[in-house]
């Protein structure tokens, strides 16, 4: 997919850059009369460059360079236009906060705005309309039907931005009556990729006849594999021991033995820095209801090792009177007025600071979960514990991708995400989550 995905994101990078000084120079012209007037550009030409930087980055955390998020609709428009708006409110604190550029264009942030605006967004629709009319780049023969299956299939039609179409659907796999003449199926259909669940490649005249369609150009890609692409999250229904033999290795820890240290020392740091922050938070926890200002639970960690997690308390001091339960993140009766504060700020993290310099948390991670939980969920959910491979984290790539959870099926949900990073954990995944979770914090939603 990433073959696909990225010279289409890279073509709207490209006209996003060029919308940004094409409205620069038009703005410079209407304020002052004078085209391309070279000192006029140069006085310019250097902040503005910076500003455009952080702007590409921010429609970079928005999701604006997302496919699935390139359609004419109200959430794109709203996205667009509240991201623009920001944009230009940064801009402006930019100007006035860093004196050294010696230009407050308040007159020309306003024409800015307006231009940049219209040219953008003309441009950003016609985008979207032309990538939605566009052929797709893949015509997929897709084999078998099953709940992962009719997934895939709904999501390519809601989104042909994406690239990908289903031109010919055998929903009986190896049943299926059209299966010995696949050969003359993807002649007939164009076909470009097969996708096929695991198992049918275990049945040796299938694999064969798939074999011999291989002289034809066509891919062969199982489920899952299209399924991980399109969703950026495993498919549990899809999945047998082998799979995790092959994929969740231990190939990651050169990564770790250099991530470790490192966030403990940066961990160190921040703690210091934001000491009176955290010293100012506890006394208003203080004064504002009974009770400790911390709050400690037991989690499990790397390799089901348990360890108490810390937290600022957001709750009643009797919120687990009667046995642990699932919480609702915004929406509980046991917190109280501040500690709803610091839920919705996510303020109330900051003590995991001292768990990420003790080695028993990362930055980034499948989030911790208590062992009252784990015992149910290890019955329940399918290869559950090999979320344990991985140390724990303050924000994960099921956190930014999926609600907060409070039930088993949400727990499922999220075990696919978690199971995604552990077989892709790098620096540049931990970075992107990194990124999205700030955008989280601003917005209350990933």
């Amino acid at each position: 997919m990433d073959a696909i995905s990225r010279p289409k994101q890279l073509l709207l990078i490209l006209g996003d850059i060029g919308t940004l000084y094409l409205a620069l120079i038009l703005t410079l012209w209407l304020r002052y009369g004078k085209f391309f007037y070279a000192e006029l550009i140069n006085n310019h030409l250097e902040p503005f460059t910076i500003i455009f930087a952080v702007w590409i980055l921010i429609f970079y955390i928005a999701g604006l360079y997302d496919l699935q998020s390139l359609k004419n609709d109200f959430e794109f428009e709203k996205t667009f236009w509240y991201t623009t708006i920001a944009n230009v409110l940064l801009t402006a604190l930019f100007f006035y906060a860093i004196p050294h550029f010696a230009i407050t264009p308040k007159t020309v942030l306003g024409l800015f705005f307006v231009i940049f605006g219209c040219i953008n967004y003309l441009w950003r629709s016609l985008y979207n309309t032309a990538l939605g009319r566009t052929g797709a780049a893949s015509r997929i023969l897709l084999v078998g039907a099953n709940q992962t299956t009719q997934e895939i299939v709904t999501y390519l039609e809601q989104n042909p931005q994406i690239g990908y179409t289903v031109s010919h659907w055998m929903k009986d796999g190896l049943r299926d009556k059209e299966f010995a003449h696949l050969a003359e199926i993807i002649l007939e259909n164009r076909i470009t990729m097969i996708v096929i669940p695991a198992h049918i490649k275990k049945d040796s005249a299938a694999a064969k006849l798939i074999y011999k369609c291989l002289a034809l150009g066509v891919d062969v890609v199982d489920v899952a594999k299209l399924y991980e692409l399109l969703f950026r999250k495993v498919p549990l229904a899809e999945l047998e021991e082998v799979w995790f033999l092959e994929n969740l290795t231990t190939k990651h820890r050169m990564y770790e033995s250099i991530s470790d240290p490192t966030e403990r020392l940066l961990a160190l740091l921040l703690g210091i820095v934001i000491m009176p922050l955290l010293v100012l938070i506890a006394f208003l926890i203080k004064v504002t209801s009974p009770g400790s200002a911390f709050f400690s639970q037991r989690r499990v960690g790397k390799n089901g090792r348990e360890f108490t997690i810390w937290k600022f308390r957001t709750m009643r001091p009797d919120a687990e009177k009667n046995g642990p339960q699932w919480a609702n993140y915004f929406n509980d009766a046991r917190v109280t007025w501040f500690g709803n504060i610091l839920r919705r700020s996510h303020l109330d993290e900051l003590p995991q600071l001292y768990n990420i310099i003790t080695g028993d948390l990362s930055f980034v991670g499948p989030r911790p979960e208590r062992p009252e939980f784990i015992t149910t969920l290890r019955k329940e959910l399918p290869f559950y514990d090999l979320r344990h491979l991985s140390k724990p984290g303050v924000t994960g790539w099921a956190q930014i991708n999926y609600r907060y959870g409070a039930s088993a099926a949400d727990a499922y949900q999220k075990l696919q995400y978690d199971l995604y990073y552990i077989k892709n954990n790098s620096l540049l995944l931990d970075i992107l989550i990194a990124i999205r979770t700030a955008k989280f914090l601003i917005t209350n939603h990933s």
